[in-house]
């Protein structure tokens, strides 16, 4: 949770002049996207390290990865600075995010990544609510989740895209997704067939039973088989190629 004294807005530049090191991956460390937590599990190497330790296993130099949730950025250049893959694609719904993401990258000499604010859906549409929480990482398109990670400190209309459309134009071989429970209703509505290999952080408390079957039906739907080498917990990893 941000410090109550700090208005999260995203605007302005980001402050780097203190920088972070985790697994590599230089962050600065700015108390408007930082909490206490966030920064002992960054110096700790424990930051996403489920989701990271899958990506790097599994994610190859020829793979065109697309990541829903970007979050602080730190999987995407964790990834293109390890496996380098052909390109990345990433989308984060929330825009106070996007300078942070933006500025992680820079600061890690990384170019070329696809930033947008946008959310995925079965069509486009011109805008949707997105809920951001108190604990902004924790943010999604659920509006009844009650006190869960500090309440909803704002709404935010962000744009939709047609996730089919999006996928025939980037043409994805790796899917990575950490989309707070969205997963259930997103992607049983795409074309997962370019796909080569899903990383998925589920949220059975969120979706519930039926949300986690309707993610494995669509994935077996599509010849991607769970993975348990890589997966760990609510991270799976789906992948054609064993």
């Amino acid at each position: 949770m941000l410090p109550d004294d700090t208005p999260f807005s995203g605007s302005g530049a980001v402050d780097c002049q203190t920088v972070i090191t985790s697994r590599g991956v230089k962050l600065p460390d700015d108390p408007r996207y930082l909490s206490d937590r966030h920064r002992k599990l960054l110096k700790k190497n424990s930051y996403e390290s489920k989701e990271a330790d899958a990506a790097l296993k599994a994610v190859k130099s020829s793979d065109i990865v697309m990541e829903l949730g970007g979050g602080l950025g730190f999987m995407s250049s964790l990834i293109s600075m390890n496996s380098k893959p052909a390109s990345y694609h990433l989308f984060e719904a929330n825009p106070a995010l996007i300078p942070y993401i933006r500025a992680v990258h820079g600061l890690n000499g990384l170019q070329g990544i696809d930033v947008q604010n946008a959310m995925l859906g079965a069509k486009d549409a011109e805008a949707a609510n997105f809920y951001v929480r108190h604990d902004f990482l924790a943010s999604s398109m659920a509006d009844d989740l009650g006190d869960a990670n500090g309440g909803v400190a704002r709404v935010e209309q962000v744009p939709v895209l047609a996730i089919n459309a999006v996928m025939q134009r980037i043409k994805p071989s790796f899917l990575i997704c950490d989309i707070e429970g969205a997963e259930a209703s997103i992607l049983p509505k795409a074309d997962l067939s370019s796909l080569r290999a899903v990383l998925i952080e589920l949220h059975p408390q969120t979706t519930g039973q039926s949300g986690i079957q309707a993610v494995f039906d669509v994935m077996h739907a599509h010849g991607l088989t769970y993975f348990p080498r890589a997966s760990e917990g609510k991270v799976v990893l789906f992948k054609k190629d064993w």
